[in-house]
């Protein structure tokens, strides 16, 4: 299971501080904890709302900044893709991964040269320009989308990671079931490509949001969900998908969850 950590991410209003006072510290040491405690690759978004301009200079400061503290990849997070762009040309690396492209033409054509260019990862929203599909079938029709002009542009499939989307379930109780049948016919309809969730947003409005989170991610990973975007410092959540590896025959002999255990790396 490939962990992407969620933490640095200027919508946390501390993270927003940290990038607006040039606060390498913080942000340093935000990174470390992450990669401490089992991050395979950081999400890196320094979107204050403050332009486009200024997004590329702190998006681009952030990348240096966490670089300089760790070598583990980054996801590079934005809505602007020309502040990917800069980002990209920027970063010092031979792994990176695009967060994140949809089925809009006008993102699809920005973006998708970009990851051919930087053999980069794509992560892709199952939704198009009318929003988010409340249905496995629109989502579907997303992502039908998304390969088919991957294809036409050269992009390995193997590269491209399907998000199947997260919708607060506080909002509609549906919702999560429509997030698992969908990843289940991602699984099935495109088996070269691979699948990942933004976890927290299922959760939003619910009190003891853990729980919620933890519920979900457990039965994606049964119907096949290869990464996760989430909070790597929520020990119990990076508990349940260690026993869960072991569970699904992930974890041969159990070695990652022995090793995890000795190293007081697991939480009941």
């Amino acid at each position: 299971m490939l962990i992407i950590g969620e933490r640095i991410n200027a919508t946390s209003k501390r993270v927003a501080e940290a990038i607006g006072q040039r606060d390498a510290s913080f942000l340093q040491e935000l990174a470390r904890q992450q990669v401490d405690a089992g991050a395979h690759y950081l999400d890196v978004n320094a979107g204050r709302g403050q332009g486009s301009e200024q997004e590329e200079v702190d998006l681009k400061w952030a990348i240096d900044t966490v670089q300089a503290a760790t070598d583990v990849p980054l996801s590079i997070d934005s809505s602007d893709p020309r502040a990917i762009k800069a980002a990209l040309a920027h970063y010092r690396g031979n792994a990176a991964i695009i967060n994140s492209v949809n089925a809009e033409e006008g993102t699809l054509a920005a973006l998708l040269p970009l990851a051919l260019q930087h053999q980069a990862d794509v992560i892709a929203l199952t939704m198009d320009d009318s929003g988010v599909p409340k249905d496995v079938e629109g989502r579907l029709r997303a992502c039908d989308r998304i390969l088919e002009r991957a294809a036409a542009y050269g992009v390995p499939l193997e590269r491209i990671f399907l998000d199947p989307l997260a919708l607060p379930l506080s909002v509609d109780t549906n919702q999560g079931m429509v997030t698992l049948r969908t990843l289940e016919q991602i699984r099935t309809r495109y088996p070269q490509a691979k699948t990942t969730l933004g976890l927290s947003n299922v959760s939003y409005g619910l009190p003891l949001r853990g729980v919620i989170n933890r519920a979900l991610l457990l039965m994606a990973m049964y119907v096949g969900l290869d990464s996760v975007i989430l909070d790597p410092l929520d020990a119990r959540l990076m508990a349940h998908i260690k026993a869960a590896q072991v569970v699904l025959g992930r974890d041969p002999f159990c070695k990652g969850y022995l090793n995890d255990y000795r190293k007081g790396r697991l939480r009941e």
